[in-house]
C-alpha cells in the first residue's frame, strides 16, 4: 500500500521561511511527477509547484521566485521551499504523486493526508 506523508508545516511569521517535505512509502516500482497543491478556507485547491522525474518543475505564478520544489528520487521524496512567505500563503498544503505501483502496469495518483501552514504576525 502506497502512502504520503508530508512533514514541516506550521505558523510563520511574514517574509520568513518554512521547508515542507513528503515521502512516500510503500511498494513502489516508479514514480513519475510530484507536486505540491494547497487550498486555503474557502478557496479551491490550486497547484503550487510540481516536478517530474526528469527535474522539470513548474510553478505556479502567485509563488514564482518566492517557492523551489525539489525532490530526491533516491528516498522517493518531494520538498517544497517557501521563502518569503506572505499571509496570503497561509493554506492547507498537501501533495501527491503519479505512481506506478509495484506488480501493477499503470499510474495512479496519490495525495498525502496535509499539512498546515499559517502565516501571521
Amino acid at each position: 500500500q502506497v502512502q504520503l506523508v508530508e512533514s514541516g508545516g506550521g505558523l510563520v511569521q511574514p517574509g520568513g521561511s518554512l521547508r515542507l517535505s513528503c515521502a512516500a512509502s510503500g511498494s513502489i516500482f516508479s514514480i513519475n511527477t510530484m507536486g505540491w497543491y494547497r487550498q486555503a478556507p474557502g478557496k479551491q485547491r490550486e497547484l503550487v509547484a510540481s516536478i517530474t522525474n526528469g527535474g522539470s518543475t513548474n510553478y505556479a505564478d502567485s509563488v514564482k521566485g518566492r517557492f523551489t520544489i525539489s525532490r530526491d528520487n533516491a528516498k522517493n521524496a518531494v520538498y517544497l521551499q517557501m521563502n518569503s512567505l506572505k499571509p496570503e500563503d497561509t493554506a492547507v498544503y498537501s501533495c501527491n504523486a503519479d505512481i506506478v505501483p509495484s506488480g501493477r502496469r499503470y499510474v495512479m495518483n496519490y495525495w498525502g493526508k496535509g499539512t498546515l501552514v499559517t502565516v501571521s504576525s
